[in-house]
């Protein structure tokens, strides 16, 4: 059983910054939020939104792996061929 001790700390985090982590524009941030595809804004006041800066951190690292995934199903070699360049 967790206490709130245990419990990380909620960061929200505004539309700049959601659009710094991202690189999504406002239109883009607004309606991937309606559609389900983003996590969605928490209202903290009358005029006022945040989002949850894990929540963000953690769409950007679902994009990374979906992305990544893609590569890997369409070039099984894309990684090892990338790591061969380099290392000559």
């Amino acid at each position: 059983m967790s206490n709130a001790s245990d419990e990380q700390p909620i960061e929200f985090i505004r539309l700049l910054e959601v659009k710094r982590l991202t690189g999504l524009s406002t239109s883009t941030i607004y309606r991937m939020s309606a559609s389900g595809a983003f996590p969605k804004q928490v209202k903290l006041g009358v005029k006022a939104v945040a989002w949850i800066k894990s929540e963000v951190q953690r769409w950007s690292r679902e994009q990374i792996a979906r992305t990544r995934h893609q590569i890997n199903c369409a070039d099984p070699l894309h990684f090892a061929n990338d790591e061969v360049r380099h290392a000559s």
